[in-house]
């Protein structure tokens, strides 16, 4: 049996351990519930902006509807004189009736106006009643991740501990010059310091072996290196 056979087992559970401290250092810095965070103030922040657009045409409706009042008033007071007798002169006369036509237009200008500010109300009613559920879904985002999260690490805690165990175990059986240049081929390799060689082609740098050099390695009975990357090979 191929004496670094066993370092394919440690290599397989070193990788399982290196992808469960990434996660730890993920879930540690809390990113992911910052920018869940983000996305709920976003919407918060699209869910004011709206609110505030809705105040002002509000205090602008207010504005003119008091502007209709008042000239409808004004309108009603012309009128009265006109009609009361108080009046008998025609050219004062003509000068009320003048009066009252501009005044009903300036009211019905003023009513087209409020018109429109209430359509556009009503539209802006409707995009903060959806700003306001993507608000909400966002916050409930950000505590539903903020669990997950917390759930998780200690999950991965866990399994690092349970992992280590078994490294140790399967660590303890390989030969301790071979064991140190598994580790020293890991940190100059990306993590991965053996690989199996499957019909000729290394499976750490997926380069295929000359057939001169794939001789020599299976001839090989002591530590089989790949010709390209320099890993150490298992033969499979």
């Amino acid at each position: 049996m191929d004496p670094a056979a066993r370092l394919l087992d440690l290599q397989a559970l070193d990788l399982a351990i290196d992808r469960l401290r990434s996660r730890q250092r993920v879930l540690e810095s809390g990113s992911e519930v910052a920018q869940a965070r983000a996305t709920a103030d976003a919407a918060e922040a699209d869910l004011g902006e709206l609110r505030l657009r809705i105040d002002a045409l509000d205090r602008d409706a207010t504005r003119l509807e008091h502007e209709v009042d008042s000239l409808s008033k004004k309108a009603a007071a012309e009128e009265q004189r006109m009609y009361d007798g108080s009046v008998a002169n025609a050219k004062e006369l003509s000068s009320i009736q003048h009066e009252i036509e501009n005044v009903r237009r300036r009211t019905s200008d003023r009513e087209d106006e409020l018109l429109v500010l209430m359509e556009r109300r009503e539209e802006l009613e409707r995009a903060a009643k959806e700003a306001d559920a993507r608000a909400t879904s966002s916050r409930d985002d950000v505590d539903r991740i903020a669990a997950a999260s917390a759930d998780e690490l200690a999950t991965v805690a866990d399994d690092l501990v349970a992992r280590g165990s078994e490294r140790a175990a399967i660590a303890s059986g390989i030969d301790a010059d071979l064991l140190e240049l598994y580790e020293d081929l890991r940190r100059q390799k990306k993590g991965v310091g053996a690989a199996a060689l499957v019909d000729g082609v290394c499976q750490g740098c997926h380069e295929q072996l000359s057939a001169v050099e794939l001789d020599r390695v299976k001839k090989t009975t002591g530590i089989r290196r790949c010709e390209y990357c320099r890993r150490i090979l298992v033969l499979a």
